[in-house]
C-alpha cells in the first residue's frame, strides 16, 4: 500500500514537471525565443515605431534573424529597441549595416528590416547599436496622396478654367484660320528665300574682302601693291605742286592787272592807248574772267582731292605738318 502511494507521488510529481517544461516551452515559443540556440542582443534607436511591439520580427535581407526583445523610452524623441538576434545570423550582420521598421506585407505586422550596407566594416558584436533608417508609413503615405489629390483636383480646376478662356478667345479662332496659316507658311519661306540670298551675298563679300587681301582686282591692287601708293603719293605731291604754281601765278596776274589798271587810268604810252581801245579792253576782260574761273576750278579740285579717299591720308599729314610748322614759328616768336 505504501508502495502504490509513493509510486503516485512520483507519477503525479513528473506530470507536473512535464506540464511546467510545457508551459515554459509554449511561453518561450509565444516569445520567439530560441530555446536550444545561443542568441545574441543588438539595439537601434528610432524616432517613430509605427506601431511596432514586442515580440514582433527581425528580418536580415528577408530572412527571419529573431525578434524583438525589449522596447525602452529614452526620451520624448528616442525609442531604444532591443532586439534578440539568432546567432547562426550573426556572422553576416556588419556594423555599418541599417534596421528599419516595415510591415509584412501590405497590411501585416510590423517588423524590422536589417539591411547590409556595401562597404568594408567590422562584424557586430553583443549590444551594439546599428543606424536607423526612418521610412514613412502608411497614414504618412496617404495624407500625402490626399494632398497630392487636393493639388491635382485644383491644377485640373485652373486648367479647365484656362482651356474655356482659350475656346472663346480669339487667339483660338486665330489658329483655325486655315488663310493665317498660309500667309504664316508664304511668310516663312519669303524669310527662307532672304536668309539664303544673305547668305549669298555674305559669301560674295568674304569672296571679295578674300581677293582684296590677296592683290587680285584693281581695288586689291590699289590697297596692296606699294608701287602703286608709292605712284598716288607722287601725284599728289605734284598736284599740289601745280597748286602752289596756279596761287603765283594768280598772284602775278593780279599784279599785273592793278599795274594795267594803273596805266589805264593815270599812265601814258603805248600800253595806256591798248588798254583805252573798248574792244581790246574787252577782250582783256574776258580773258582775265577766265583765267579766275580756271583758278576757282583749279581751287575746287584741290578741294575735292582732299577729300577723296585714297588722298585723304595724304592731305591731312600735310595739315598736320603745316600746322607743326606754325607752331614752332608761333614758338620761336613767343622766344624773340
Amino acid at each position: 500500500m505504501k508502495n502504490q502511494e509513493v509510486n503516485n507521488i512520483k507519477l503525479g510529481a513528473f506530470v507536473l514537471s512535464g506540464l511546467i517544461l510545457m508551459i515554459v516551452a509554449f511561453f518561450m515559443i509565444g516569445k520567439n525565443n530560441n530555446i536550444f540556440g545561443n542568441d545574441f542582443k543588438l539595439k537601434v534607436r528610432f524616432s517613430n515605431l509605427n506601431g511596432l511591439t514586442e515580440g514582433n520580427n527581425v528580418l536580415f535581407s528577408g530572412l527571419q534573424a529573431g525578434t524583438v526583445k525589449e522596447i525602452q523610452l529614452i526620451n520624448d524623441s528616442t525609442i531604444e529597441v532591443i532586439m534578440q538576434i539568432n546567432s547562426k545570423v550573426k556572422t553576416f550582420i556588419n556594423k555599418n549595416s541599417v534596421a528599419s521598421v516595415g510591415t509584412e506585407g501590405l497590411m501585416g505586422n510590423k517588423v524590422i528590416n536589417i539591411s547590409p550596407v556595401k562597404g568594408i566594416s567590422k562584424k557586430v558584436v553583443e549590444g551594439d547599436v546599428l543606424k536607423a533608417k526612418n521610412i514613412a508609413n502608411m497614414d504618412e503615405i496617404i495624407e500625402k496622396l490626399s494632398q497630392t489629390n487636393n493639388n491635382v483636383a485644383s491644377i485640373s480646376e485652373v486648367l479647365k478654367g484656362t482651356v474655356m478662356r482659350i475656346d472663346s478667345s480669339a487667339i483660338l479662332k486665330l489658329i483655325n484660320d486655315e488663310t493665317i496659316g498660309i500667309n504664316l507658311k508664304a511668310s516663312l519661306q519669303n524669310i527662307y528665300k532672304a536668309t539664303n540670298n544673305a547668305n549669298i551675298m555674305t559669301v560674295g563679300l568674304n569672296k571679295i574682302i578674300d581677293d582684296i587681301r590677296k592683290g587680285k582686282g584693281s581695288a586689291g591692287v590699289l590697297l596692296t601693291d606699294t608701287i602703286m601708293a608709292s605712284k598716288l603719293k607722287d601725284a599728289a605731291i605734284q598736284i599740289k605742286s601745280a597748286g602752289t604754281n596756279a596761287n603765283l601765278m594768280a598772284l602775278e596776274m593780279n599784279t599785273i592787272v592793278k599795274k594795267i589798271n594803273y596805266d589805264l587810268n593815270k599812265g601814258n604810252g603805248p600800253v595806256n592807248t591798248l588798254l583805252k581801245d573798248s574792244l581790246m579792253a574787252k577782250n582783256i576782260k574776258q580773258t582775265v574772267d577766265n583765267l579766275q574761273r580756271g583758278t576757282d576750278g583749279f581751287n575746287q579740285n584741290m578741294e575735292a582731292l582732299k577729300h577723296n579717299f585714297f588722298f585723304r591720308g595724304y592731305f591731312r599729314g600735310l595739315e598736320r605738318q603745316k600746322k607743326k610748322e606754325q607752331a614752332k614759328l608761333l614758338e620761336a616768336a613767343q622766344k624773340n
